[in-house]
């Protein structure tokens, strides 16, 4: 991910989820020096990651696929792509957070082997006041 990929980022970004990461996060994590990947097919922007390794853990803080693209297997290939960058960077474990309500996404992760550890409680913003948060780990060692 590149700065001029942002206004297809935050297109996908704005279209799946209620309540969006800014073009600032994303330029933000950019800045940090976080990992952030962009899956493109035929030119086209299909999804993305942001990745945070430090102190021999990752910390995966967004992962989308556009909605015409869900459902294809692109998700599979992106958490993969994330879970060997953080082993090669020296991560021995691989954390995020995911709404409850998202179903979809809580499969993908257990069909890796994530295993929710916490509720961080009203961590995202929701539609009616605040949603928790499951957080998940998966050992990567």
């Amino acid at each position: 991910m590149r700065e001029h990929d942002l206004a297809e980022v935050m297109a996908i970004e704005s279209a799946i989820y209620s309540h969006p990461w800014t073009r600032g996060n994303f330029a933000d994590a950019l800045r940090a020096g976080y990992e952030c990947r962009v899956l493109r097919f035929g030119g086209e922007l299909l999804g993305y990651f942001v990745l945070m390794v430090a102190a021999g853990e990752a910390h995966l803080l967004n992962l989308s696929i556009g909605a015409a693209h869900q459902r294809a297997g692109h998700g599979s290939g992106l958490v993969r792509d994330a879970m060997a960058l953080a082993r090669e960077l020296g991560a021995k474990s691989l954390f995020l957070e995911v709404r409850p309500s998202n179903r979809a996404a809580q499969a993908l992760y257990t069909r890796f082997g994530f295993r929710k550890i916490a509720v961080r409680r009203g961590y995202y913003p929701a539609h009616a006041g605040r949603e928790d948060a499951l957080v998940l780990t998966l050992p990567l060692a």
